[in-house]
């Protein structure tokens, strides 16, 4: 006979119900954002964009306002993200929400996906020629096996 354990959520039984998508505006996070989007809209998911503003310790002590600069870009991701959704509503409708977090990529995809309970992440590879060797978000999440992830070249 053997134990039972105690019931656990399970993620992906019946689909993926919430996709987190990381976005910053480069050309593999934009084709992240396509490819999870195609996915919500066939499992009637929420796709939740995310775009996590870098904190750059150097630059804050030099007196740069580095707030002002990422909060110009989520605007101006949130802007683009709005404008392609209108253009497509027609014929391609998705549910999703835009969030913004402060940190480095990789924790605030992790606190993102935990906190809306994902059950998939997807995310653009990296264009950085030394993530090959030092790793780059995609892996360290891979590597965390916490959720399936999808990494779109």
């Amino acid at each position: 006979m053997t134990e039972q354990q105690p019931h656990q959520f399970e993620r992906g039984t019946d689909g993926p119900k919430v996709i987190v998508v990381g976005v910053d505006g480069s050309d593999t996070s934009l084709r992240a954002v396509a490819y999870a989007a195609g996915l919500a809209r066939r499992q009637g998911a929420l796709l939740a964009m995310v775009y996590v503003q870098p904190v750059l310790a150097t630059s804050a002590a030099l007196g740069v306002p580095v707030t002002d600069t990422t909060d110009e870009v989520a605007e101006s991701l949130i802007a683009e993200i709005r404008a392609s959704a209108e253009r497509v509503k027609d014929t391609f409708e998705v549910r999703w929400q835009f969030h913004t977090l402060r940190g480095d990529p990789y924790s605030g995809l992790v606190s993102a996906a935990e906190d809306l309970t994902a059950d998939a992440v997807v995310v653009g590879a990296s264009e950085q020629a030394g993530h090959r060797f030092v790793g780059s978000v995609a892996v360290r999440l891979v590597k965390a096996g916490r959720w399936p992830v999808t990494v779109v070249p």
